[in-house]
């Protein structure tokens, strides 16, 4: 059973877009994917909460982690098979722990915490709360974003994950980690 939640082997470079909701991240992995010709996994949980959101009227709730989790590691397993030397995500497992413990009182399923904590990537690429937030069906906390924010850089320091910051227009953001990504490529 826990074979859904793991990465397989691979010796591509992956990139995770990391950040409270929006900021940018979504459009920020499609520009990443276009400028280095790649492919760039979509964040599973919109498409699975924006589904029970239509049929139900309902928000995420803890049962709904695990299989949001089990899709997205799905994707980027199926993505990994396809790139050939870079991969951009749109989140990770980690996101999802924060996303878990912000609104469940600090409760994560132990295996979301395990793999949250096990997989592993070559950078993460913070999104600050620059950006114009966003109404959706999904989205609900706008008032939340520099607690929101706090957290996730705490939760990258924590578990010592390398990242950067982004902040500015999205032609910055873009100029910015296209740097960061170059750096690793050359280093590959």
């Amino acid at each position: 059973m826990e074979e859904r939640f793991k990465q397989h082997p691979s010796d591509i470079v992956k990139i995770v877009l990391f950040g409270p909701e929006s900021t940018g991240k979504t459009t920020l992995s499609q520009q990443l994917a276009s400028h280095y010709n790649t492919l760039w996994v979509p964040e599973y949980a919109r498409e699975y909460l924006q589904d029970k959101w239509d049929r139900e009227q309902k928000t995420c709730e803890p049962h709904d982690l695990l299989p949001i989790a089990e899709g997205q590691m799905r994707l980027e397993n199926e993505y990994t098979e396809k790139a050939e030397k870079l991969l951009i995500c749109d989140t990770d497992l980690l996101e999802t722990k924060v996303y878990s413990e912000a609104y469940y009182l600090g409760y994560t399923d132990p295996i979301l915490e395990k793999f949250a904590l096990q997989n592993q990537y070559d950078l993460y690429l913070l999104t600050y709360i620059d950006t114009p937030w966003v109404k959706d069906d999904l989205r609900d906390k706008p008032e939340e974003r520099e607690m929101m924010f706090s957290y996730f850089k705490n939760t990258l320091e924590k578990y010592n994950r390398p990242f950067f910051t982004l902040k500015g227009s999205p032609e910055e953001r873009l100029g910015k980690a296209v740097k960061y990504i170059d750096k690793i490529l050359e280093h590959d």
